[in-house]
């Protein structure tokens, strides 16, 4: 047996497609919803009968029905989508996390010459008091703070506010 491994490229472009589908299928069930509601508003439990067990005359019944088993179908299709989704970035993450882990520590980040070099990608925009990023400990990040290069440790943790940083990160533009 031959075990393939995708780049992380091919990953990303595969759940961009899965994620492409999942939006298609929400359109869809929107679409279906839609005649539901002009359907006097039938929605998925109405019952389609009257109170004389006939079939109701104020809506097309086949409609609702074939509408309904449609968007049953497509509801399976799309909670199925989003487990797929889900282990798509569970893996790309991990295998992107395998890649920083193995280049973080390729590079001697003391004798680290390039450091000057670097383009900033990202800016810090707010740090939350007491949280990981204001303790700032384990992940070795340069940072310019009031017009000053600093060194700081980052250490990734669970406290009483949001995120595991506490802190909010932008993308410089």
């Amino acid at each position: 047996m031959v075990k393939m491994t995708l780049s992380t490229e091919v990953m990303r472009e595969n759940l961009l497609t899965l994620i492409k589908k999942k939006d298609d299928i929400e359109k869809e069930i929107s679409s279906l919803n839609e005649i539901l509601k002009s359907q006097k508003n039938v929605g998925m439990n109405e019952p389609l009968i009257d109170k004389d067990d006939y079939p109701r005359g104020d809506i097309d019944v086949y409609k609702v029905r074939s509408a309904r088993q449609k968007i049953i179908c497509l509801q399976n299709d799309h909670k199925n989508l989003m487990k797929e989704i889900e282990e798509g970035l569970f893996s790309l993450h991990a295998k992107e996390k395998v890649r920083q882990e193995t280049t973080v520590e390729a590079v001697d980040l003391d004798n680290f010459q390039g450091m000057n070099q670097l383009k900033p990608f990202v800016k810090i925009d707010r740090v939350d008091t007491g949280s990981p990023s204001h303790t700032a400990k384990t992940i070795v990040v340069e940072v310019m703070r009031d017009s000053k290069l600093l060194s700081l440790s980052l250490k990734p943790q669970s406290w009483s506010g949001q995120g595991v940083l506490g802190c909010s990160i932008v993308p410089i533009k």
